[in-house]
């Protein structure tokens, strides 16, 4: 090889491990702004949930079976348009101390979920009621 070609392919090393470095640090950056925006979305669902639609929304009939989960239950109601994040709802009822208790609810869809964590926390549902 060439006094030349040596040079060259030194300077094209040289080029590449910088441009492989830049390339990580936007990687590393996007991916920080990214945690950042959707970390502080999900902070803001949990502390300042608003509702699936706004007033006066639309009435909903949900069943809560006994024994199932929190998320369960999550997944109910996000499939029945009433909440839009089933793990912020887990969440809440985690940090607020609710219970899902099984029972037949009228639910709206202008509640935010910790109405509808305290709704289903309080009314032991038509089930409840029957025993």
């Amino acid at each position: 090889m060439s006094r030349r070609t040596k040079e060259i392919n030194k300077i094209v090393g040289v080029v590449i491990a910088i441009s492989s470095r830049l390339i990580l640090l936007a990687l590393v950056a996007v991916l920080l702004y990214e945690g950042a925006v959707r970390g502080y979305a999900f902070g803001h669902d949990i502390f300042y949930a608003s509702s699936a639609e706004a007033a006066p929304g639309r009435d909903k009939n949900v069943t809560v079976n006994g024994g199932i989960s929190a998320f369960q239950a999550a997944k109910i109601l996000k499939e029945n348009g009433l909440i839009d994040n089933e793990y912020s709802f887990v969440i809440q009822a985690e940090f607020f101390g609710y219970k899902v208790n099984p029972g037949n609810y009228t639910l709206n869809t202008s509640m935010t979920p910790k109405e509808i964590l305290q709704e289903m926390n309080e009314n032991k549902g038509e089930e409840e009621e029957k025993k």
